[in-house]
């Protein structure tokens, strides 16, 4: 509170008076201004749904004030999707001319605002043609290094990075920051041997991944039905990978690769989720599947067997000893055609995911029930509830008859039946 104020109207007389002075408007405390630190995490709490360049109001806090330009500016480059190939190059460009006016004088190494990118997302990005995949990988190339803080990566697996793209990305400054790698589509190398291929030795550069999505090419259709036999290469000066935080690992359309066998060879022990293509008709080294599923299905918790529709797709079987080579499983995604798997003792499986429900595969599961007392649900994968409204003849026939009989038989048994939004038929 501030000192009063005393009048003295008389200042010469005998007994002068003083009068308080009175304020004719209440008192304004002085504003107390918040740590740079509290309005960095309330920044980052507004702007942790939007997407940097999609909006305006993401700029407009740039130009509230210097001090809001400073905290908001890193924030908003922290995460960037980008949708179109002209905002690609404008974003290189960018990055570039800033990298080029920085000088060595400045204690921070790396330039602004190419080390504020944390997450880089084109997974949106749509495929024209071999020339704009050839700019993507040409811009790519000279943008790795210009964002050394780079920790997760998603790319359209249309667009296949080459080996030149692969190496900027993992002898950058920084390669050891990445944590999530998605989308990139993989092209099997020349040399069956581990140590030349690309991938490889991206995954060898980053010791902190957790996440690793990569897509393969599958079978040639003419290869359908006669695979050549194939010899691993000798493994005794490899060096397994340090892939100690990986979490999920998901390799789709891969039945063998040099890739797959150095994570066949390399300890894997914080690996939880793992999603592979069934390729169990092929035998051994033909296929790894069902080798890399028997030597890190100790720690899995879930296991999703899932094959990419293209044209034409050919499912082949899984293997049928799923239980036990992974006794910890939590949540099990079976691919058409259903194994006829083997349980003998009871399993603290909760979540089993097929296809669809078909008439056919209900003897199937029927018998796994009595050996599965934690399973409360079932999702069809594949199948939507239809929407309400519809006539009660017509939810009764085709896949919906099917799954609404389904519903009636699991809820005997206390399971729910969801569908491939993980809802059930009351909130469709």
């Amino acid at each position: 509170m501030p000192a009063p104020v005393l009048l003295q109207p008389r200042p010469l007389a005998r007994i002068p008076g003083q009068l308080l002075l009175l304020p004719l408007l209440p008192l304004q405390e002085p504003t107390r201004h918040l740590p740079a630190e509290i309005w960095h995490d309330i920044l980052a709490h507004a702007l942790v749904d939007e997407i940097a360049g999609a909006t305006s109001w993401c700029w407009s806090l740039l130009a509230v004030s210097k001090a809001f330009r400073e905290i908001a500016l890193p924030i908003v480059y922290s995460r960037v999707q980008i949708t179109q190939m002209t905002s690609l190059e404008k974003f290189h460009k960018l990055l570039h001319s800033a990298d080029q006016k920085w000088d060595s004088i400045r204690r921070i190494p790396h330039s602004t605002p190419g080390r504020w990118v944390q997450t880089l997302d084109l997974s949106e990005l749509a495929f024209v043609g071999q020339q704009q995949a050839l700019l993507l990988d040409s811009i790519l190339t000279d943008l790795f290094p210009l964002v050394p803080s780079l920790s997760a990566l998603y790319i359209n697996p249309s667009f296949v990075l080459s080996r030149r793209a692969l190496y900027s990305l993992c002898e950058r400054d920084g390669a050891a920051n990445l944590k999530s790698l998605g989308g990139l589509t993989y092209l099997a190398p020349p040399s069956p041997t581990p140590s030349d291929d690309p991938f490889v030795r991206l995954l060898q550069c980053c010791p902190n991944l957790e996440e690793f999505e990569i897509v393969g090419q599958g079978l040639d259709p003419m290869d359908h039905d006669w695979v050549i036999p194939i010899q691993l290469p000798s493994m005794e000066h490899f060096r397994p990978l340090k892939l100690e935080k990986l979490r999920l690992l998901s390799l789709l359309s891969m039945h063998s690769s040099p890739l797959m066998l150095a994570l066949l060879c390399s300890p894997l022990p914080s690996l939880r989720k793992l999603t592979l293509t069934p390729y169990n008709d092929l035998p051994y080294p033909v296929s790894l599947v069902s080798a890399l599923i028997a030597t890190h299905g100790q720690s899995l918790g879930s296991l999703l067997l899932f094959t990419p529709k293209s044209w034409p797709t050919r499912l082949r079987p899984s293997p049928d000893n799923l239980f036990t080579v992974a006794p910890n499983l939590r949540h099990l995604s079976l691919e058409n055609p259903l194994p006829n798997l083997v349980l003998l003792e009871p399993h603290n499986l909760q979540i089993l995911s097929i296809p669809r429900p078909r008439a056919d595969a209900w003897p199937t599961l029927e018998r796994l029930f009595p050996f599965l007392p934690r399973l409360c649900v079932v999702r069809a994968r594949d199948v939507r509830w239809i929407r309400k409204g519809i006539s009660s003849v017509a939810l009764d026939t085709g896949v919906q008859g099917e799954m609404r009989e389904w519903r009636r038989r699991l809820a005997r048994r206390k399971i729910r039946l969801l569908d491939a939004d993980w809802n059930e038929e009351s909130l469709a």
